[in-house]
């Protein structure tokens, strides 16, 4: 059995629907047959894969780490946006223990109850209120570091990653960095480490796997 020491924290199972094809069982054979210590399902905006997830990989011997990549917006109430694209960046949030967990229960529940606009969004009021035991990631390049530093907006790229560190706090948050053969990431990439040398918030490779 081949020893994987790279966790894959960024996982779209089949539910999240129309944009993952990646089965449970799959993924969490794939982790028992490669020594893979742990694997993270972050589907999109919903939590609907984690029962089926965690009797898998408990019954493989897998962790299983709860997640989800959730849209987030300026202001949940907004609904000015014309477009899912325009209404919500992504972020990715990983439950770190029990509590990180309940809070991110709550959180997808707001977002659908509060912030629903073509999709389920929280924003930095919700996340400020069930911040504790979380554990951010910025995202893929429709996240909202990502996005502004495509733009060449890199100052307004490093506010809100301090914004999102004061929140959530700088020990809990990495920027995420992904390259797939996308023009867009490989532009991006040598500002994003610039940024993480700069602001002293380490990155995290991850491989965002839909199929």
């Amino acid at each position: 059995m081949n020893n994987i020491e790279f966790v894959h924290l960024h996982n779209h199972s089949e539910y999240s629907f129309l944009d993952g094809a990646c089965r449970i069982n799959d993924m969490i054979n794939w982790a028992s047959e490669t020594g893979a210590p742990a694997v993270a399902i972050t589907d999109h905006g919903g939590l609907f894969g984690v029962l089926d997830f965690y009797k898998a990989a408990k019954k493989k011997g897998v962790k299983p780490i709860f997640g989800c990549e959730v849209y987030f917006a300026g202001n949940r109430y907004n609904r000015d946006a014309k477009s899912k694209r325009e209404a919500a960046n992504h972020l990715v949030l990983l439950a770190e223990n029990k509590i990180g967990y309940k809070n991110l229960i709550k959180l997808i529940s707001f977002g659908y109850t509060e912030g629903f606009h073509y999709v389920p969004r929280i924003d930095k009021e919700l996340l400020s209120e069930y911040h504790e035991g979380l554990i951010a990631l910025t995202g893929c390049i429709k996240g909202r570091v990502a996005s502004l530093i495509g733009e060449n907006k890199y100052n307004e790229a490093k506010e809100h990653l301090h914004q999102l560190a004061e929140i959530i706090g700088k020990d809990n948050i990495y920027l995420e960095l992904s390259l797939h053969g996308i023009d867009e990431e490989a532009a991006i990439m040598p500002r994003m480490m610039d940024l993480s040398k700069e602001t002293g918030i380490p990155a995290v490779a991850t491989n965002d796997c839909h199929y």
